[in-house]
């Protein structure tokens, strides 16, 4: 008689003890959630009246909002753990939290746009503003004298020749520091992360004192372009270092067992991969140096005529612009500031837009007219292996690998 185990017996209304938990989905979000949040800012904005008003001795508009922001915490932790497990009410939380800080800071960013745009409209709405310099403008001058143009060939000459040098330099040292690699690479990348914090005052004043004072060529835009360089140069590298490291090590190992050496495999895989990145990182360095005032003071100098010759002569930017003009004490050229600062916010917006056109779609991404050329290239080779009129005898081509491709039998004198 076999005996049975009585673990192993369960009734049949009983149900085993270590039942499967229902799985937590943390990314939804249900009309639970939105009246959790509802409740819990309307009872601390409730709270927060009472504090300052009649319970606690506070005031303040800032102090109000931080602690109606603590007590919404609270409020939304104790609604939310009512019937949830605890790991579930710090997801919550967590997910509140983050929120709150993203809203926060693209409000922030929103206002700071706003407040410049509303600020530089008065000026950047006339025509003269892009076509007249500074020179036949004076404090008092209405806004329809003068402009910023000298300063925007000025920022144009600067960054043009910063990207010149630093873009073809940038790339390669990150190309040899993720894929070549060898025994003074890990002293190079120490030296570019100690770069990447280097005070762009500093510089400014390298190239200052070894264009302006020792080799004795003055200010002139080419030794502005210098110093964004030096600023530019360590965050491209650092950017396409890091770009070049995420494509994938299969693409490389396939290239090279095909017998691709190792240059051709960085130029017709790893860089056609990394595009997107490569020029993400390039505008990244160029979001830098445009926007550098003290490395064009020193290098550069300031003026208020048109100077379109960069090798000699002070040059302005637009950014150097807009500082001298903020800090003045005149609503004309406090306008005018404001215009450029509108005006370089704009140009870094055509720069990212222009990027992203250049830069395509991601590893794996392709585009209408890419697919329509693939499908064709696809149909020609299917025609070209299976199509009687195109077998070619002349080429030596194995029966087998053509009968492979599901392509009719050759005549017999072929084989």
């Amino acid at each position: 008689m076999a005996v049975t185990s009585p673990r192993t017996v369960l009734k049949s209304d009983e149900q085993p003890a270590t039942a499967a938990r229902p799985r937590r989905v943390t990314g939804s979000l249900t009309g639970r959630d939105v009246a959790d949040v509802v409740g819990a800012l309307v009872s601390a904005l409730c709270l927060a009246v009472l504090l300052f008003g009649r319970l606690a001795p506070l005031s303040g508009g800032f102090g109000f909002v931080v602690v109606a922001y603590a007590l919404f915490l609270v409020a939304y932790a104790l609604l939310a753990s009512i019937d949830r497990p605890r790991n579930a009410v710090k997801d919550k939380v967590a997910t509140v939290v983050m929120f709150s800080l993203a809203v926060v800071l693209f409000v922030a960013l929103v206002l700071v746009i706003v407040y410049v745009v509303a600020r530089g409209v008065p000026a950047a709405r006339h025509l003269n503003f892009y076509t007249q310099d500074l020179s036949q403008a004076g404090p008092l001058d209405p806004l329809t004298i003068g402009g910023a143009a000298h300063a925007m060939l000025g920022t144009v000459w600067m960054l043009g020749i910063a990207l010149v040098i630093t873009v073809p330099l940038g790339l390669s040292c990150a190309v040899y520091l993720s894929q070549v690699g060898g025994p003074g690479s890990r002293v190079l990348r120490t030296i570019v992360e100690a770069m990447t914090a280097l005070p762009s005052i500093v510089a400014g004043l390298f190239i200052y004192a070894m264009w302006v004072l020792i080799l004795g060529f003055g200010y002139s835009g080419l030794g502005a372009g210098l110093a964004l360089a030096v600023d530019m140069l360590p965050i491209i590298i650092r950017a396409a270092d890091v770009v070049l490291r995420v494509v994938p090590g299969n693409l490389k190992e396939a290239s090279e067992a095909l017998g691709a050496p190792r240059w051709r495999t960085v130029w017709h895989v790893v860089l056609p991969t990394a595009r997107s990145g490569l020029m993400t990182a390039v505008i990244l360095g160029a979001a830098r140096g445009i926007g550098e005032t003290s490395p064009v003071l020193l290098t550069a100098g300031y003026t208020q005529y048109l100077n379109a010759n960069p090798l000699r002569g002070p040059m302005v930017s637009l950014p150097l612009l807009a500082f001298h003009l903020v800090n003045s004490s005149q609503g004309g050229y406090i306008d005018r500031g404001f215009a450029a600062a509108a005006l370089l916010l704009v140009l870094v917006l055509v720069m990212f837009a222009v990027a992203r056109v250049l830069g395509g779609r991601g590893p794996g991404h392709v585009t209408r007219g890419q697919a329509r050329r693939l499908a064709r290239r696809s149909a020609h080779d299917v025609l070209r292996f299976t199509s009687p009129t195109r077998f070619t005898p002349t080429r030596n081509v194995p029966v087998d690998d053509l009968l492979s491709f599901g392509g009719p039998t050759p005549p017999e004198g072929n084989s």
